[in-house]
């Protein structure tokens, strides 16, 4: 007779087939661990079903969620988990070995925590030799100790939770937010309380080109515009923040060549020539939003040029 689980892996998914293998695959190798685990798949649509994709894992629940966004999907996994530890990867990202021992280890020590996040890598198409983008990327883009310990939230690629805890906070938002970061600030607004745990790591793919990052960044900008658009000053203040994205990069230089997530100066040059174009996009798309607001189109948007 089987265990009941002890973890519910909840993975949303939309036309990720090969990734989500990878995913699984990672996770299978951790029943050495003894830990007993259910993984629940929640597809968003996809264009067919990733059944054959969830074969090659054992104790897998592939779901259905029609409306359109990962909060929903993850909505739907946490709905119908068996365990009273849930946690959250996506379907491109690769749990590193002991991911899920690290996680229930954890919480059944900390009893006073009632949510994590664990450390986000890039997994580099040649590691000996980084790519602008992943090198911009390994320093910038999943700093999850900085966005739990000083923001209150963790990103939903490397997420954990009680089960209760999070049916008392209640359900992600749906794909007009930013549910990770709604959610986790909405839950230590109510007093729950969240730690970092780098020992459960996960590996996740760059951007593979330069525009692929810049269509990231137009769904976070247009979020962060709807949350100030109507504020009494929010676009006088949008329009100086814009400044100090475009002036930004001449103070990261020294983060860069500090940061132990890269090495090398090839690499750093690499990640500086990235972050300097980056903040330039970005700052330009925020002008552009003060002057025509087209957040609707952009916010409404989940992997769909996958579809």
């Amino acid at each position: 007779m089987s265990l009941p689980p002890r973890l519910s892996v909840i993975i949303p998914h939309l036309n990720e087939p090969d990734d989500l293998r990878r995913c699984l695959l990672a996770l299978e190798a951790q029943r050495s661990d003894g830990i007993p685990f259910e993984i629940i798949v929640v597809d968003n649509g996809s264009t067919e079903m990733p059944e054959a994709a969830c074969r090659v894992a054992t104790d897998v629940n592939l779901q259905r969620e029609l409306a359109r966004g990962p909060g929903p999907a993850r909505n739907r996994g946490a709905s119908i988990a068996r365990a009273s530890l849930l946690a959250f990867i996506d379907a491109d990202c690769v749990a590193q070995a002991g991911w899920v021992k690290a996680i229930v280890d954890f919480m059944d020590g900390h009893r006073e925590i009632d949510f994590i996040g664990g450390d986000i890598r890039i997994i580099p198409a040649d590691p000996g030799r980084l790519t602008g983008v992943e090198a911009y990327e390994n320093v910038y883009s999943y700093r999850n100790q900085s966005y739990v310990e000083r923001h209150g939230f963790s990103a939903t690629g490397n997420m954990a939770v009680r089960a209760e805890v999070f049916g008392k906070v209640g359900p992600f938002g749906g794909i007009a937010t930013m549910e990770d970061t709604e959610w986790g600030q909405r839950a230590t607004a109510q007093g729950y309380r969240i730690a970092y745990l780098p020992t459960a790591k996960v590996l996740t793919a760059s951007c593979k080109s330069f525009a692929e990052l810049t269509r990231r960044w137009d769904r976070h900008v247009a979020h962060e515009f709807r949350n100030v658009r109507h504020h009494p000053s929010g676009t006088l203040l949008w329009l100086a923040n814009s400044a100090l994205v475009a002036a930004s990069p001449l103070g990261e230089t020294f983060r860069i060549m500090r940061s132990d997530r890269i090495s090398g100066l090839r690499s750093r040059c690499l990640a500086l020539v990235c972050l300097t174009r980056i903040r330039l996009y970005r700052a330009r798309r925020m002008f552009g939003l003060a002057l025509r607001d087209n957040t609707a189109a952009t916010v409404e948007a989940w992997n769909r040029e996958k579809s």
